[in-house]
């Protein structure tokens, strides 16, 4: 039966014969003795293969990366990473691996271009970990609260953001689109299920070139019938709280690996701080910032705020040309919108989100105002003739959290295959 490095790895297991699987991941030579680092997708563990010894002949035949199989005795030895080792009994080749090429002096571009196989590293094997115990929080966070998980489509007729941001493809005789937010969709469901979520791809045709943009990412995103925009906040304060104590309570291993600050989770308290737009507008002219009412927010505007703040806080009521046509404009203000931003230091918005028109003639006037056809959108308008309720809802970037929980230099680190304005391979 074969175990993995981390089971092994106990004082229980000292002086048991067991036999491992895995890859070299360092490999040390002396003149009587080989340390090799076998590396599985639990972790590593050193194996010590003494001359004069069975083993020892393929030991000498390994090369970084080899595929092999070892049984051998468990010691405790606090030199060892770990504190454990495996005395080598029995080793088998698997396969042996050409000339590796990747080294400690390697570009970030180099390292995109064969992710292939930099995903062996204990880096991209600690982020990949941490990715997928996010999700099963959120999924966790969701169905505690009764919400249920939907399948939106992922080809679409119409845009819900912007159609300049749209992948069109050829659909058999016609053109559809890939989707930017289940959204749309979503509105249609709240009046079968009152509270529904997703975590799901999109795609987007933005031409940046930032830390936090990628053409195609994950979302989780939210959509509830009767509610508001501070029901919208109030549910990505306990998402988000509830994801940075799971993280740090469960995912202490990975954390210590990728070296992340942990002081960062002492500041996700609630409630988080609630900036209205215009107030956000003064403390960027204060800090320099040359904005004027009605233009959207930038990275750089972002990031300068954030860190001001220096943990997660929410930007509301925004103009209403910023924002997409469902939004619901205020009824006091008609120029702005129940639109809210979720932002954290560094990256800057993690989420978003707003409170839908509810009304068939206001959002068919908001589609015109924006020159655009109610004809596309006739089965979105149908929502608002039969039975229309007060909702709303937000999406959350999984690879922007990713990168701001465990201090990614970039959300490329944070999938395992990143999509860019340049980037289709591998």
């Amino acid at each position: 039966m074969y175990k993995y490095t981390k089971e092994v790895m106990s004082p229980k297991f000292v002086g048991k014969e067991v036999t491992l699987r895995g890859w070299v991941y360092r490999k040390r030579e002396q003149k009587d003795i080989i340390f090799i680092l076998l590396r599985d997708s639990e972790g590593v563990i050193q194996i010590t293969v003494r001359k004069g010894t069975k083993p020892f002949k393929e030991a000498e035949k390994l090369s970084i990366e080899s595929s092999f199989i070892v049984r051998g005795v468990v010691k405790e030895d606090k030199r060892a990473p770990g504190g454990f080792e495996l005395e080598a009994k029995e080793i088998k080749i698997i396969h042996l691996a050409e000339r590796f090429p990747i080294t400690r002096d390697v570009s970030k571009s180099f390292l995109l271009d064969v992710r292939h196989l930099w995903i062996r590293s204990r880096k991209m094997n600690s982020i990949l970990k941490v990715r997928s115990k996010v999700m099963k929080y959120i999924r966790e966070f969701f169905d505690k609260r009764g919400f249920v998980e939907i399948s939106p489509p992922m080809f679409v007729s119409g845009a819900c953001e912007g159609g300049a941001t749209l992948f069109e493809v050829k659909y058999f005789d016609d053109k559809v689109y890939l989707t930017q937010s289940w959204q749309l969709y979503a509105e249609a469901v709240i009046f079968s299920i009152d509270k529904i979520y997703t975590i799901a791809p999109s795609f987007r045709a933005e031409k940046s070139r930032t830390i936090r943009h990628l053409t195609e990412y994950w979302h989780a995103e939210a959509e509830m019938a009767f509610a508001d925009l501070d029901d919208v906040m109030k549910l990505e304060e306990d998402l988000l709280c509830e994801i940075c104590k799971r993280v740090k309570k469960e995912c202490k291993e990975e954390l210590e690996i990728l070296k992340v600050d942990l002081t960062k989770f002492k500041k996700v308290k609630k409630p988080f701080p609630r900036l209205k737009y215009e107030e956000v507008l003064e403390r960027l002219r204060k800090k320099g910032f040359k904005m004027k009412f009605g233009e959207d927010l930038g990275y750089d505007e972002e990031k300068a705020i954030a860190a001001e703040i220096g943990g997660p806080f929410f930007i509301y009521a925004y103009p209403k040309e910023t924002r997409a046509f469902y939004c619901k404009a205020y009824e006091d203000n008609k120029e702005l919108v129940k639109a809210v931003d979720l932002l954290v230091p560094r990256i800057g918005e993690l989420a978003s989100g707003s409170e839908r028109i509810d009304d068939k003639e206001e959002l068919i006037r908001r589609i015109k105002e924006l020159k655009m056809d109610p004809k596309q959108y006739e089965w979105y308008i149908d929502l608002r003739r039969y039975g229309s309720v007060p909702h709303a809802g937000f999406g959350l970037g999984i690879e922007r959290l990713l990168a701001w929980l465990l201090d990614l230099e970039s959300v490329q680190d944070a999938i395992p295959f990143p999509r860019t304005l340049t980037r289709t391979y591998p």
